[in-house]
């Protein structure tokens, strides 16, 4: 196993972490700025008002791009355990 394909498994493993990320961080930034605007126009700091948005898209998001972020981590492991043999000589 070279350096460079130590350095490749990384790569590929946190650009896979990110895109399987993206869809709930996104939504969470989205749903924490409207809420954040809507409180600064009404003066209204209450915590649970960002708070429960954000949980229930997040669960939403989660509900609808759960089996794309499963399938997307099934296939990477996959492939990372059929290249393990070829790595190891």
């Amino acid at each position: 196993m070279t350096p460079e394909s130590v350095i490749e498994f990384g790569q590929h493993a946190l650009y896979v972490a990110m895109i399987i990320a993206a869809p709930l961080l996104l939504t969470a930034l989205t749903v924490g700025l409207l809420v954040g605007v809507i409180q600064a126009a009404t003066q209204i700091n209450e915590m649970t008002l960002s708070f429960i948005p954000k949980l229930i898209a997040m669960a939403v998001v989660g509900v609808i791009s759960g089996p794309w972020m499963l399938r997307t981590l099934v296939q990477f492991t996959r492939q990372l355990v059929e290249s393990l043999p070829s790595a190891v000589r």
